[in-house]
């Protein structure tokens, strides 16, 4: 029996000794690895996802930096933002119909979260190996650490090896956080979606951050082709805080950035804000939600 309370904020508080290898995650009925070496490929995981969308299934992975007495090294096994679009099968059952009904019929939930089976999630970087598929335990209406309901498999009770298949369709933005990378003085934001339904996710750097998820307007079009690769929207007006994100009903300007041609103004209206996560981003983690998740309601 699956304890749906347990999560990663927990583990990443009592675990410094997993920095060594000796450490297990309990977010399953099975023990977890814990085992971080910059020479070879980590421990596969469970690395839950938040899922959105009803034009097409996007999954972004919750990530962290790592454990209390780590220091100045990201060494958990999440130390990845990771967003991709995928579909659900179970042998010739298509699930992913499934979802985007359920999610449809359930408009004030903002929260779906998938729980995978275990797997290496570095294996999902398009300059790699580019994993094609891996197995899913359960998605939930809901957050899975904090009371979300089942709708497709059993959280609580997993089945071996999973129930039913994630495909990759496409890997919109992978990066592993480096503690030598510079953090944005300014909001920048990774423009993904369908060309119908558009959603903004903060991009992750550094502690102390932030995770969110939002769904905006824009004025201007984007083909599906032009979303495949997570654009940058940099909003010079805002400081890179969670206080200073983009929120419910806001409207902003700011500048998309194009490789390899010239930026241009865009202008961004914020519908929904479907996922905002601050605490499990700080390093060490915090053990009681900030005031911003206070106000934002994603702790209840």
């Amino acid at each position: 029996m699956r304890n749906s309370d347990n999560n990663r904020r927990e583990f990443l508080k009592t675990s410094v000794s997993a920095v060594v290898g000796l450490g297990c995650l309990n977010l399953s009925a099975k023990a977890q690895p814990f085992v971080i070496n910059r020479n070879q490929e980590d421990a596969p995981n469970t690395h839950n996802m938040m899922l959105v969308g009803t034009k097409g299934a996007f999954l972004s992975h919750l990530p962290m930096f790592g454990p209390e007495g780590s220091g100045p090294k990201f060494d958990s096994p999440h130390r990845f933002q990771v967003i991709l679009e995928a579909t659900f099968t179970d042998g010739g059952r298509n699930l992913t119909d499934v979802y985007f009904k359920d999610r449809i019929k359930n408009p004030t939930v903002k929260m779906y979260t998938l729980n995978p089976d275990f797997f290496v999630l570095s294996r999902l970087d398009p300059k790699g190996t580019a994993l094609k598929k891996f197995r899913g335990s359960a998605l939930l209406r809901g957050h899975l650490e904090r009371g979300g309901k089942s709708f497709i498999g059993d959280f609580d009770n997993p089945p071996e090896g999973g129930a039913f298949d994630v495909n990759v369709v496409n890997v919109v933005h992978f990066h592993e956080f480096d503690r030598k990378a510079a953090k944005p003085a300014t909001q920048e934001y990774l423009l993904f979606g369908k060309s119908s339904e558009l959603f903004l996710a903060h991009l992750i750097t550094k502690p102390n951050d932030f995770d969110q998820i939002i769904s905006v307007k824009m004025d201007q079009p984007f083909s599906d082709d032009e979303l495949r690769e997570g654009r940058r929207i940099v909003f010079f007006n805002r400081s890179n805080t969670a206080k200073g994100r983009l929120k419910e009903n806001v409207r902003d300007t700011g500048m998309l950035q194009i490789p390899g041609a010239a930026s241009r103004t865009v202008q961004v209206e914020v519908v929904k804000e479907f996922y905002f996560e601050e605490g499990e981003l700080f390093m060490p983690p915090l053990d009681k939600p900030t005031e911003e998740e206070r106000k934002s309601g994603f702790q209840d």
